[in-house]
């Protein structure tokens, strides 16, 4: 019993985090906001315009969930005192597994909400538009894109967020040139966007007969999705558009016309792309929401001050520039270079486990302690 009595100390020790986390949800306001964003839909005309409606409907849940979920963990640690306190009375060996258990995801559940609040940039509540490009190295880095493809999918699934394919290139005989995604949720960019950077691969090549160790390297760009209410001024005589035959499955309808789009923005050199939808309106519209998302990513960041930085902090996608290394072999390990944290399953890893990751750079981030390659 004296696991169980640490375990009840552990669960007293947070009750002051436990109410600076209330204070820092500021669940009086979202209370407040509730109640206006409900009596907008009491509103004549209302239902009229249903995607206004939705985006309404949609905050009002986000904003229930949020008091709910903060309550239900405050009744959590209550009942597990009580129940742990229980189980020492009665000396019950029987509960102390489950009451273990039941700490532990008080605890998982407790420090994800105490990131959440770190998640105070303008756009980290937005959606994100994440990118993939194979670097120098052929069909090996190609094949370290694709594999970074799926363990980005796979952590998507995770974490209950959709994510749908905008536009892809096949590599020449094996993995993807390039990938964009667009991945929906709640903080999905808060939390993408610490992925940002140069992943580099360390193992022994597939496609080497000779079976010699490689190093690959990919790179990620992530933008948030923005609404289509924000106006940005994108002039026609600005843009190249581009038709062509998409790629890969899809159906015969999307292969054999061109309904693939590409749009370049001229002044910027900004080139957006998406085949995935069945007609060219639909491609056209996907691409335009890319443009402005990106765009204002520039204008926010860079004020247009500096265009020829158009492609933001990214580093060269080669050695020296990595901000995480996933070595397969001489042993296994992941390791970002920013934060120092490190995982040595590299199969959960690769099967989307990234969130140690992400947590580690938020944490280091909100106390101004990163390292810089």
């Amino acid at each position: 019993m004296i696991e169980l009595e640490q375990y009840k100390s552990d669960l007293k020790a947070v009750e002051e985090g436990i109410k600076e986390l209330g204070d820092s949800l500021n669940l009086v306001k979202a209370e407040e906001e509730v109640k206006e964003l409900e009596a907008k839909t009491s509103a004549p005309g209302f239902w009229d315009d249903a995607e206004n409606s939705a985006k309404i409907l949609k905050k009002i849940k986000q904003l229930n969930d949020k008091k709910q979920n903060y309550e239900k963990l405050c009744e959590q640690r209550e009942d597990l005192i009580t129940l742990i306190e229980m189980a020492i009375e009665e000396n019950d060996e029987g509960m102390v597994s489950e009451l273990i258990d039941g700490c532990k995801e008080f605890h998982e559940t407790y420090e994800n909400m105490r990131l959440e609040t770190l998640l105070t940039g303008p756009y980290d509540k937005n959606n994100a538009i994440i990118s993939l490009h194979a670097g120098a190295g052929g069909t090996e880095a190609q094949d370290w894109a694709q594999m970074l493809m799926r363990m980005y999918t796979r952590w998507a699934e995770r974490r209950g967020f959709d994510i749908k394919v905008l536009d892809m290139l096949d590599g020449d005989e094996a993995g993807i040139k390039s990938v964009t995604m667009l991945v929906s949720g709640v903080n999905v960019y808060g939390y993408a966007k610490t992925e940002k950077g140069v992943h580099r691969l360390v193992r022994i090549s597939p496609f080497d007969a000779s079976g010699r160790r490689h190093t690959s390297f990919a790179s990620l760009d992530v933008m948030p999705e923005f609404d289509d209410d924000i106006e940005i001024n994108i002039r026609p005589e600005d843009l190249k558009v581009d038709t062509y035959r998409s790629s890969g499955a899809g159906g015969q309808h999307v292969n054999k016309t061109e309904s693939a789009i590409r749009i370049t923005h001229i002044p910027t050199g900004v080139v957006v792309a998406c085949q995935t939808e069945r007609s060219q309106i639909q491609n056209r519209e996907t691409c335009m929401k890319m443009l402005k998302s990106k765009l204002l990513e520039i204008a926010e960041r860079e004020k247009m001050e500096k265009i020829e930085d158009i492609k933001g902090d990214m580093k060269d996608i080669a050695w020296g520039s990595q901000i995480r290394s996933y070595v397969f072999h001489p042993y296994n390990l992941v390791k970002d270079h920013r934060t120092n944290f490190e995982m040595g399953n590299i199969g959960a890893v690769m099967d989307g486990d990234i969130d140690g990751f992400i947590n580690a750079y938020l944490k280091a981030a909100s106390v101004g302690n990163l390292e810089t390659n």
